[in-house]
């Protein structure tokens, strides 16, 4: 199997969700990503989103809708070879289950 331009392009990739992050903020506390292969074997980008408990608990569909459509503006997942998933949590839900993927 080929491997995405996304394994090259990384670095801007990183800049995007940073940007994403700041517009965001204070809704979203951060997202970290990783790129690798899905269940089916293709390409894809997990991204991990922690969002603040207020936006979490008032606003959670509002929130997650804008996460998905400014990633989806500022990085073109099929010119990168790679499908986007989007996992939400809460700061209350890492914080009590302090996984390492999602800190």
């Amino acid at each position: 199997m080929l491997m995405p331009a996304a394994i090259m392009q990384q670095g801007k990739i990183e800049a995007e969700v940073r940007a994403v992050e700041a517009t965001l903020r204070p809704d979203v506390i951060h997202i970290r990503h990783e790129i690798g292969e899905d269940w089916s074997g293709q390409w894809a980008i997990f991204f991990r989103v922690v969002l603040s408990d207020d936006a979490a608990k008032h606003r959670l569909r509002e929130v997650a809708t804008n996460v998905v459509w400014r990633l989806a503006e500022r990085l073109d997942f099929a010119a990168l070879g790679v499908f986007p998933y989007h996992n939400f949590r809460s700061e209350s839900e890492q914080a009590a289950l302090r996984e390492e993927a999602w800190a």
